[in-house]
């Protein structure tokens, strides 16, 4: 166990260099709560995995005195990971109703329900977790049940912001508690750990009710055409704004994609989204309806390859065939890294006749600068920590929090693994504590490491070359072969000679070895990378992966 001094400990181990993998723990004396613990997404560098999630063997190895994870709300880079990770911290988890109800699901996946203590909270609610007082309060984000959380101990109050706006007219529930963070900052808090995710844009994030006028606008327009519009799974609000204008114009709403499905499922449920009687159908009974009184909702607004919209535009969709006329809407901005796979299925959607709209359909759920302001005025705290984002966005709301008064030497841009103690005289980075990735291929989480990526990356690159050749037990003669096999590498059949080159390269190597008496198939094998590997390079500037291969015989 690391030791430190007697302040309060701020460990973020993940969340800081990018959009995504939100996860902090919070350490006094002998307790520790974590708060959110999100995945991110591969980068394009990273062929075949699946998700990205923090390294937690920091926590694993203090177990005994981690409390909880508190979560501020349903996204996936706060909620992800949530599965693997209790797998290892098997700690009492405790979110709002309708961000409890998106890790059931989710536990339920995993066939964890039985083994994770869940608790329900409210706002208002205060959490008493070791050594820490933990109050849930109320923030407007682009889910309904988001929080920010209070959180305090001897030395101090630190409130996390979460993922926040300031929304005066949200969609649902009421607006954020801005009175209580008026009271917190009158009473004195130390640290403000803030959401720094739009720090970059000036001004005011618009309400989420105006991205319903331009629908209502958008359908008025379009009343002879399909629409088929494109969001994020858990954006609930934006989903009943749309339920709601289709209403209106007489439409029929089908919901598509299995993430969709699952989060509005779930909200209908608790009462987080209305849908009138009548309004939403199967996408089996589509086929029943005039194309002109449809609306579809769907997943791949980010361009994902397997999301639904990615699907149709692909006509690998099995149920829904994009037609000339079709009206598509985007109603979300590309995240940082999509732009490309956005723009592909956009193209591939425009060759199909259908008309695209991506302005004016979409605000985003992060506070701008302005509401970053506001909380630092109402909050006042002594020390500022920026969080959620990338470092561009973090040094953002650091010169923020400079313009308001706080002294530069105390406002914190930390990375990952960081140790930030703070007391009420003081606050300095410590120490580090052990963080960083976790890759998840299918089933398997952690097992392919950089040697494993590196390799996928060489494959996806260059290709591979497999030389394959039989030596007799006790002789080691030369029984058969070398073959050669190419994937990825050439096309064989119109690259013969290169091959006979290559194979009479490697031959000639394997006869060298065993005439020096060389018999150690180790050194054969990368006698045959080196010089296959160079003689490529030299002949056509490429450099695939050499595994050669070598059997015995009796």
């Amino acid at each position: 166990m690391i030791e430190f001094g007697q302040g309060m400990k701020i460990i973020p181990l993940g969340g800081l260099e990018s959009i995504g993998m939100n996860i902090t723990a919070f350490e006094y004396k002998n307790s520790i709560i974590v708060v959110d613990c999100g995945l991110s997404f591969p980068t394009d560098d990273m062929p075949g995995i699946d998700m990205v999630i923090p390294d937690v063997d920091y926590l694993e190895r203090n177990l005994d005195r981690v409390e909880a994870f508190v979560i501020t709300h349903g996204h996936e880079d706060h909620i992800g990971a949530l599965p693997y990770v209790l797998r290892r911290v098997n700690v009492p988890v405790y979110a709002t109703r309708l961000t409890m109800a998106l890790i059931e699901k989710k536990l339920e996946e995993h066939e964890l329900m039985d083994v994770v203590q869940r608790h329900i909270v409210a706002y208002g609610d205060i959490l008493k977790l070791g050594e820490f007082k933990v109050e849930i309060i109320r923030t407007n984000h682009s889910i309904a049940d988001s929080a920010a959380l209070a959180i305090t101990t001897k030395v101090g109050t630190i409130v996390h912001s979460g993922d926040f706006k300031i929304d005066y007219t949200p969609v649902f529930g009421d607006i954020a508690d801005l009175q209580r963070f008026g009271e917190l900052g009158k009473k004195g808090v130390l640290a403000l750990l803030c959401d720094s995710t739009n720090a970059i844009r000036p001004g005011f994030t618009m309400s989420e009710k105006t991205v319903g006028r331009t629908f209502d606008t958008i359908f008025a327009e379009n009343v002879n055409r399909r629409i088929i519009v494109a969001t994020f799974a858990s954006n609930v609000d934006r989903v009943q704004q749309i339920i709601n204008t289709a209403y209106r114009y007489g439409r029929k709403v089908v919901i598509d994609g299995r993430s969709m499905v699952n989060v509005i499922g779930t909200a209908s449920e608790l009462g987080y989204i209305n849908i009138p009687e009548g309004t939403l159908i199967d996408l089996e009974e589509m086929k029943n309806y005039p194309e002109e009184k449809m609306v579809l909702i769907t997943t791949g607004s980010q361009g994902e390859s397997m999301a639904a919209l990615s699907r149709m535009a692909s006509s690998i969709h099995r149920k829904v065939s994009i037609m000339p006329g079709d009206l598509i809407i985007f109603s979300s901005h590309p995240i940082p890294g999509n732009e490309r796979a956005v723009s592909k299925v956009v193209n591939e959607l425009s060759m199909k006749g259908a008309k695209i709209i991506m302005q004016d359909t979409h605000v985003s759920g992060h506070a701008c600068q302005e509401e970053i302001k506001l909380l630092y005025a109402l909050l006042r705290p002594k020390y500022a920590i920026p969080v959620h984002g990338e470092y561009r966005h973090l040094l953002a709301q650091a010169e923020i929090a400079e313009s308001l008064g706080i002294p530069k030497e105390n406002i914190f841009i930390l990375s990952s693994g960081d140790v930030l103690e703070i007391t009420d005289d003081d606050a300095a980075v410590v120490g580090q504590v052990p963080c960083g990735t976790v890759l998840v291929d299918g089933l398997g989480v952690g097992d392919v490491g950089n040697i494993v990526l590196r390799d996928r990356q060489n494959l996806a690159q260059d290709g591979i070359i497999i030389v394959v050749m039989t030596l007799e037990k006790y002789t080691n003669q030369l029984l058969a072969g070398p073959d050669i096999v190419s994937r990825g590498f050439v096309y064989v059949r119109e690259s013969e000679n290169l091959i006979e080159e290559a194979r009479s390269v490697v031959e000639s190597v394997v006869l060298d070895c065993l005439d020096n008496g060389i018999t150690d198939w180790l050194k054969i094998k990368n006698s045959v990378k080196d010089e296959l590997s160079d003689f490529l390079w030299k002949r056509i500037k490429r450099s695939p992966m050499v595994l050669p291969i070598i059997m015995e015989v009796e």
